[in-house]
């Protein structure tokens, strides 16, 4: 119940009701006279506020009962700001702005004209009896003398004018102008409202706009013109302070951005808002124009980047993928990119592509960039340099062909709070919390392209079979220190025994010395487990006296850990890896010490990476050895360099790989170990023998091989079922065995199959591969295989080998037979498909198979097909086509996308399903056959596809 705890003085009345009088007056008249504080405002406040928030009572802390009261506030802040009635808290809780709204339900509420009197009265400049001005800050807030030091108050923004004559350096509440090229004032801004976050120019030069306000109360952009400070405008739209505005391109919208989680485009000729855009859960840090002024990106405290079109105000895209507050945002000035960076310490790169409508923008990079939050972004106007700060008080510059860190400028004094680049892209200026502020050169890298090690470096000469075994000899006692080591004459063959010490204490250890000139290859391979020997080998390549041999360094440049489950020494899919969408394939992973490579895609929420070779065992690469990982464990993307490289730091780790293995990385020598090793420089080497557990006794032998590799291959096929439906097909696979580095394109080729029988031919195991699946089809109409042709199928396969055509007969597919129709049949085709063309004899011609279907894909594109079924009548099943491997035998880096938990799979009461192409960006152009296998009454496959991945420019001949 609204209280009058005092009755005022009948003079008060007579006021109260002067300025009604005078109120419908000025109503009436049409006149927006300005109201005063002690005829207008008083009674107002004694009528509907004064009961409660008196001198005596103040509740919540507040008393209104005198224009000195009005001045103290609250203790949080005023309740009045002169000037600015839509932020004032007195305005905001009479509308229900903000809360507790007033006065209480129960009591008598303020008419809309009364609201409007108080708000005009705040906007004329809330002045008090004889024309007072109200302080802006509460009373009740402490002064605190400032002590007098010779330290400059911290720079909290600074920009450049685009025609490279002004530097604006912006502190508390203060703006400073100086000439960029004499360095000395120009002119000062004093008595802001508090600090200032960002300073804006307009790209001729001619304005420029700052972003300030009062945390908690209200945002303010004001607009000055530049040449002589003179300001413009100020624009209020904000319930909390501003923390940037940006001038869109061609001068004519103001983007401001605050804490309060909205951004507001303005119409800088007509000072109104033209949009609010809405939609972050978190402060807004930072925006910009593309370069084309038609979109904005925001980046917030929500942990995401949006981008919004500007002329209608909609949002076109949100990107989710950063995990720490963003606090800075750039489009590279060539429009290709967006860049994002903050709390959690990564640049990611976005493929700026949503210019006009919502399209997703993917993802291409994400580099760890800093050790501390990342603060600022910005691009050289070419676009080939990004500069990024930091908490952690570095510089650092990135070459954008790759986004490769390029330089570090000197470690900063202090924390550089903004940055920015001038227009001619030839400096650098920062400015720092300390006061300070810096010119540095720019300096236009190379792109730094990390050396892949396992590369050949010199050919390898054909060695002569005949000489693999070279000097044979039995290891003799003591060998177990450098000088002691027994000289070998390689290629040596060599039989050891790890013994028993004498004395049962450590462990026996034993030497070879071998002689190698610059660049010479050598491989090293022992046969003990094989051979049913206790011994669990360990290889290790020393220099002469006895010293570790650096093969190769490993960068860090991506972090992560694994998620979900561990894993065995042996698994090679399911690998679930924390930020797993900022990886690619090919890309090396280093556990621990095990270097492994990543093969395929997590294809849906229940998987994970696969890892090389894509079945089997993985393989391990620079001859480490495979290992198990447990859950969490800490895992890295590395990029591999040459020893001695200087690297520049990043912040992750840098881990050093030696010349030694445990097991063979290609996981073909069980137990026993197989080191590969090129020799740095001409001298003597020591190859050392021992068991990884430390164990020993005279049955621990072995025989080592030290020898030239010789690079070759072995391809076997398999095809699990010969019989053939009528009018469908069976799949074959083709595996390569490559031995000693051989990487190669293997083709085979598929011959000699009974009449109305075809296959998958040629096919080709990719180079790097293991390898590739093809179908045998039967058509229709074909007859059944007599005795004498169902088994006359020939396969061959062929490679070049140290520049020789190399060419080997394969075992056959085995007797191929004709099976009855199945109660459905499988087709793959472009565009939907219309359900009156039925797959019958029509679809073949008389004497050979229907024509293959032709697709195009370009890399980093995703294009569909369709999978049809014709059933017969009494066939009312699903067809599952399976998961990640859905399309078999598409090209390494293209993968059936979009599949979700159930896989491909065409249902009960369907006989088509639309499925979905991607490829990689970095995939090459290449012709493939794919095919789709389902489980109709077993696994049988469709006819294949012929699969073109050709850049957008180039032609595909279609036969």
């Amino acid at each position: 119940m609204y209280r009058f705890k005092r009755y005022f003085p009948l003079v008060v009345f007579i006021v109260f009701l002067r300025s009604i009088c005078f109120s419908a007056f000025v109503a009436a008249a049409g006149e927006e006279a300005v109201p005063q504080y002690t005829t207008d405002v008083a009674p107002l406040l004694a009528k509907y506020c004064v009961g409660c928030h008196n001198t005596e009572d103040r509740e919540g802390g507040l008393s209104v009962e005198s224009y000195s009261d009005l001045q103290v506030g609250l203790k949080k802040g005023p309740v009045i700001l002169a000037g600015h009635a839509d932020s004032s808290r007195l305005i905001r809780v009479l509308t229900g702005q903000a809360e507790p709204k007033m006065p209480p339900e129960d009591n008598l509420p303020p008419s809309q004209q009364d609201i409007l009197l108080l708000r005009r009265w705040i906007d004329s400049g809330a002045k008090g009896p004889d024309g007072v001005t109200p302080s802006q800050r509460p009373l009740l807030t402490p002064q605190i003398e400032i002590a007098t030091t010779n330290l400059s108050p911290p720079i909290t923004a600074l920009a450049s004018s685009p025609n490279e004559r002004q530097l604006a350096v912006a502190r508390f509440a203060a703006l400073d102008v100086l000439d960029l090229a004499t360095q000395q004032p120009i002119y000062s801004v004093a008595g802001l409202p508090g600090k200032i976050h960002a300073v804006s120019y307009t790209t001729d030069s001619k304005y420029f706009a700052i972003a300030t306000g009062i945390t908690g109360l209200y945002g303010e952009a004001q607009i000055y013109a530049a040449d002589a400070g003179k300001k413009l405008q100020s624009l209020f739209a904000h319930r909390d302070t501003l923390y940037d505005v940006e001038f869109s391109p061609n001068g004519q919208i103001l983007a401001t951005a605050s804490y309060d989680r909205s951004i507001v485009l303005w119409n800088i000729e007509t000072g109104t808002q033209l949009h609010t855009l809405q939609g972050h859960h978190g402060a807004i840090f930072d925006v910009e124009f593309s370069p084309d002024g038609k979109v904005l990106a925001s980046a917030s405290g929500d942990e995401t980047v949006k981008l919004w079109h500007v002329a209608s105000g909609k949002r076109l895209d949100t990107l989710g993928q950063p995990e720490g507050e963003q606090y800075c945002i750039a489009f590279s000035p060539d429009g290709q990119y967006v860049v994002a960076g903050g709390a959690d310490r990564r640049i990611r790169v976005w493929k700026f592509v949503s210019h006009n409508a919502p399209q997703i923008n993917p993802l291409v990079v994400s580099r760890f960039a800093h050790e501390q939050p990342i603060l600022q972004l910005a691009f050289t106007p070419d676009s080939k340099v990004l500069v990024s700060t930091s908490n952690d008080r570095t510089i650092k510059t990135w070459e954008t062909e790759t986004f490769v860190h390029s330089v570090v400028l000197e470690n900063q004094p202090s924390v550089v709070n903004d940055l920015c680049v001038s227009n001619r892209g030839e400096n650098i200026i920062v400015g720092r919390l300390d006061g300070s502020w810096n010119i540095y050169p720019v300096t236009h890298p190379t792109a730094a392209v990390a050396t892949d090690p396992t590369v050949t470096r010199h050919p390898l000469a054909a060695v002569n079979s005949t000489n693999l075994t070279g000097q044979e000899l039995v290891e003799s006692e003591p060998n177990d220190t450098p000088h002691q080591a027994l000289t070998l004459a390689v290629p040596a063959r060599i039989k050891g025994v790890i013994h028993q010490t004498q004395d049962g204490r450590g462990q026996d250890i034993d030497l070879f010395r071998f002689a190698a000139r610059q660049g010479e290859h050598w491989t090293f391979e022992i046969n003990a487990a094989r051979n049913e020997s206790p011994l669990d080998s360990q290889l290790e390549i020393l220099t002469s006296e006895g010293r570790r041999i650096k093969r190769v360094l490993l960068q860090a440049v991506r972090d992560s850990y694994l998620t979900f489950m561990g894993q065995d020494s042996n698994t090679h899919n399911g690998f679930r890896l924390h930020h797993w969408e900022e990886m690619e394939l090919n890309e090396f992973l280093y556990a621990g010490g095990e270097v492994m490579k990543l093969w395929h895609y997590p294809r849906g929420p229940d998987s994970g990476f696969i890892l090389y070779p894509g079945y089997g065992k993985r393989f391990t690469y620079f001859d480490t050895t495979a290992l198990s990982h447990a859950l969490h464990k800490p895992v890295y993307i590395v990029k591999p360099y040459p020893p001695g490289t200087q690297l520049k730091p990043t912040g992750l780790p840098i881990f050093d790989l030696y010349y030694e293995n445990d097991d063979g990385s290609a996981r073909q020598t069980g137990k026993d170990s197989h080191l590969t090793f090129v020799a740095p420089v001409d001298g003597e080497y020591l190859v050392q023998v021992t068991d990884v557990r430390g164990f020993q006794s005279e049955s621990y032998c072995y025989e080592l091989i030290v020898r030239q590799p010789q690079p070759d291959f072995e391809v076997t096929a398999a095809l699990d079922d010969t019989t053939i439906a009528a009018g469908a097909g069976r799949e074959f696979s083709v595996t390569v065995n490559r031995q000693d580095g051989f990487s190669g394109e293997v083709r085979v080729d598929v011959e000699g199959l009974p009449p109305g029988f075809y296959a998958s031919s040629p096919l080709i195991i990719q180079a790097g591969q293991g390898r590739a699946f093809g179908t045998i089809t039967a058509l229709c109409t074909a007859p059944k295989p007599t005795a004498e042709t169902a088994s006359m199928t020939r396969l061959t396969a062929s490679a070049m080998v140290n520049g020789h055509h190399i060419s080997k007969s394969l075992e056959g597919l085995g007797e191929l037979k004709l099976g009855e129709p199945l109660p459905a049949q499988i087709r793959i085709v472009a565009t939907v498909p219309d359900t009156t063309d039925k797959l019958t004899h029509t679809q073949e011609t008389i004497t050979g198979p229907p024509p293959l279907i032709e697709l195009v894909i370009a890399p980093g594109e995703t294009r569909s097909a369709y999978v049809c079924l014709e059933r017969t009548s009494d066939f009312s099943s699903e067809v599952r086509f399976g998961g990640h491997d859905a399309a078999r035998n598409l090209p390494h880096g293209v993968y059936v996308d979009n599949i979700g938990l159930s896989g491909l799979l065409v249902n009960a009461d369907s006989d088509q399903r639309e499925f979905f192409i991607t490829a990689a960006k970095w995939v090459p152009e290449t012709t493939r056959l794919f095919h789709l296998r389902g489980n109709i009454g077993g696994q049988h496959s469709s006819w294949p596809v012929r699969l073109h991945v050709r850049h957008p420019n180039t032609k595909v001949p279609i036969p």
